[in-house]
């Protein structure tokens, strides 16, 4: 008999793909397991949901804000819609476990399954684990660790199994391939919809860059909104005759194997797949990510071995052209860098966490037959 399983997480990219990642590892896994993602309706997921292929519901729930706690009165006024919807969800798939991947529209979802005292589990990303993990932690049956350093920060109940399997990175090849440049390549990545304050660091320090080597091609991802901007300002302002500026690669998770280094943010699926391919960085991390997680992020790749962190308020660009020159010359040091960012990665974790769902499922099956 297929199992029946609910994932949600969402808000942002870094919560949803994890979920989408893991939906297809079960998939592979047992393919008659039967899903459904649950995901906030002003999050990533609307968009990307629809297209996916999975059953999906969208529901109307909002973030928890820290630091402006009057814009909360949101959270109350929709929680009628947000537990509602649940119980239609619930009643709908019948699920036996309840997999919540961070995010505020995974937080309701598993607290929903406790509730009713069916099995949970939660897909924690972040070095530094978020809200909903560290409210829920006592209570779910699984967690799974992106990091291994965010076990000192939960408290996970008397039964509750901790595994430290990493985070679920997409599995295969690319569906659309990018047409990488011959020689080496530094990948300048702020995420899916560029980092408006990253490109116009790297912009400024750009014009300082006196000789660049003749085997290095720069792909800086812009994004959508920035490409034309950035373009023109690398013209007006580089020595650099290789740098090719893009507005977005798709499936770049699977393809980080032809780059040689990489610039870019700290989340902790860029961190994953950048590991995942053995792709060393220069971390900037978001300063405004919740909670901080993103440098806590970059300071776990950063111990490891696999990269440099850079603060984006305490650095000039200048500064992190001088690295990437200096890591480029240093073929040996960056040569260590790869090698321990490749021991950080994990590119099995999502099929090993699928495995560990489907025995905690298959166990909630069995207590209900007995």
């Amino acid at each position: 008999m297929a199992h029946r399983i609910l994932l949600s997480g969402g808000g942002t990219g870094g919560h949803l793909y994890p979920a989408l990642n893991l939906a297809a590892a079960l998939q592979r896994a047992e393919p008659d397991v039967d899903l459904m993602l649950v995901g906030a309706r002003r999050g990533v997921e609307a968009r990307v949901l629809p297209s996916s292929g999975w059953p999906y519901r969208l529901l109307p729930m909002e973030p928890l804000y820290r630091t402006k706690a009057w814009r909360n009165w949101r959270v109350l006024a929709s929680a009628p819609a947000v537990f509602g919807g649940l119980s239609r969800a619930f009643s709908d798939l019948q699920p036996q476990l309840i997999v919540g991947t961070g995010g505020y529209a995974s937080g309701p979802a598993v607290a929903w399954g406790v509730a009713r005292g069916l099995a949970t589990a939660i897909q924690e990303q972040n070095a530094m684990p978020g809200l909903a993990t560290r409210a829920l932690a006592s209570h779910v049956d699984q967690i799974h660790l992106g990091n291994p350093e965010a076990r000192k920060r939960i408290r996970p109940g008397r039964g509750t199994a901790v595994f430290e399997l990493g985070n679920p990175v997409a599995v295969g090849p690319p569906a659309q391939q990018f047409d990488w440049p011959e020689g080496r390549i530094v990948l300048a990545f702020g995420g899916s919809q560029g980092a408006r304050a990253l490109n116009d660091l790297l912009l400024a320090g750009l014009g300082h860059v006196e000789v660049w080597p003749e085997d290095v091609t720069v792909v800086w991802v812009a994004g959508p909104a920035n490409q034309e901007l950035v373009a023109g300002r690398v013209l007006e302002a580089s020595r650099v005759e290789r740098i090719r500026v893009v507005p977005y690669i798709e499936d770049l998770g699977g393809q980080l194997d032809r780059v040689t280094l990489a610039i870019s943010r700290a989340g902790a699926m860029t961190c994953a797949e950048l590991a995942a391919a053995g792709v060393p960085s220069i971390y900037v991390p978001l300063p405004t990510s919740a909670g901080d997680h993103q440098r806590f992020n970059a300071r776990a790749m950063v111990e490891a071995g696999a990269g440099l962190l850079r603060e984006e308020g305490a650095v000039s660009g200048h500064e992190i052209w001088h690295d990437v020159l200096d890591l480029l010359a240093d073929v040996p040091r960056l040569g260590e860098m790869a090698a321990a960012s490749r021991r950080r990665g994990r590119p099995d974790a999502a099929d090993r966490i699928a495995a560990e769902l489907l025995r905690l499922a298959a166990r909630e099956s069995e207590a209900a037959d007995d």
